[in-house]
């Protein structure tokens, strides 16, 4: 397993990592100690999670999971969505995080959240309060590095320049959706990030299920996946998005890997990109992903991948 630095700062993560958010929703306790099992046995250090997945249960399992583990690992997890019918249940307000992160401790049974990252943006809360709050949990010991998700590029500059200007700490990182069909974040996303030392976690690195080759266009969702008889999916299943991936596979398939590792293996080969978070059901899942970090793409590949996709 390849280790990367997070952005600019000294903390390493292995360049696949693994994702909470079916803790809770599709496998149990037990489950998720036997994904988290293999998790570590491959090499992965990185374990993403949210205080809103499940409710809360896939930080409550996590923190079953590497209990015995947690000086060996990086904890990622997010605050600022609403988590109940409060009026101060959600955001980024001061009193939110706090109360959040304590919340969330408890769930993970640890003393200190390694990367704590706002999870959206607040138009809501001044962002020096955010900020500002941020920077006080990681002097109080609970938190020991920020980030963010789903920021814009100028918001995530902002921020960055806001800190600076205050002596706080600033973001490391940004977690954006991200993936060979979604590519919308390279217009200024990623050259900011690049140029500001902000290390990229890419969520959805399979498309929610579209590049793992389980759908063929013309035909309906197999039983079991995301899209069977889902008509919210069915936008994503267009015609032209499924010939594309199919593509993908093919290309894949001629080099002997699957369609899956070229998604994880084409986003580790990304610029700024730290670690590629992909979530699992079942521990082979987790082993086949790690996998698709020993496969380093040629700038050539890339190039074939772009053509392929008519991205460029």
């Amino acid at each position: 397993m390849e280790y990367r630095r997070l952005g600019a700062s000294g903390l390493r993560v292995s360049v696949i990592g693994l994702g909470g958010n079916t803790f809770g929703r599709y496998t149990d306790e037990e489950g998720t100690k036997r994904i988290v099992s293999a998790a570590l046995d491959a090499g992965i250090n990185f374990f993403d999670t949210a205080n809103i997945y499940s409710a809360g249960a896939s930080e409550e399992h996590l923190g079953r999971a590497l209990k015995d583990h947690r000086d060996e690992v990086i904890i990622a997890t997010k605050a600022g969505m609403r988590m109940g019918p409060g009026p101060n249940e959600s955001g980024s307000s001061r009193k939110s995080l706090i109360a959040s992160v304590h919340a969330s401790l408890r769930r993970l049974q640890t003393d200190y959240i390694d990367l704590l990252q706002i999870h959206a943006y607040d138009p809501e809360t001044p962002l020096e309060e955010t900020l500002g709050a941020l920077n006080d949990l990681i002097h109080s010991g609970a938190v020991r590095y920020i980030g963010c998700s789903n920021y814009d590029a100028w918001r995530m500059t902002r921020a960055l320049w806001i800190s600076d200007q205050r002596g706080w700490a600033p973001f490391i990182s940004n977690q954006p959706e991200y993936n060979l069909l979604s590519r919308d974040v390279e217009r200024e996303l990623v050259p900011a990030c690049q140029e500001l030392g902000v290390g990229i976690i890419p969520y959805y690195p399979l498309a929610s299920g579209l590049l793992t080759g389980k759908y063929t266009a013309g035909q309906p969702a197999p039983e079991g996946t995301r899209g069977y008889n889902n008509p919210r999916f069915a936008e994503r299943l267009r015609p032209e998005t499924l010939e594309k991936v199919a593509k993908l596979d093919a290309w894949a398939r001629e080099r002997g890997h699957t369609v899956g590792e070229l998604a994880l293996a084409w986003l580790a080969a990304r610029p700024a990109v730290a670690t590629v978070i992909a979530g699992a059901r079942k521990p082979e899942q987790v082993t086949a992903n790690a996998a698709a970090a020993d496969w380093r793409l040629s700038e050539r590949d890339q190039q074939e991948i772009d053509s392929l996709l008519n991205a460029r």
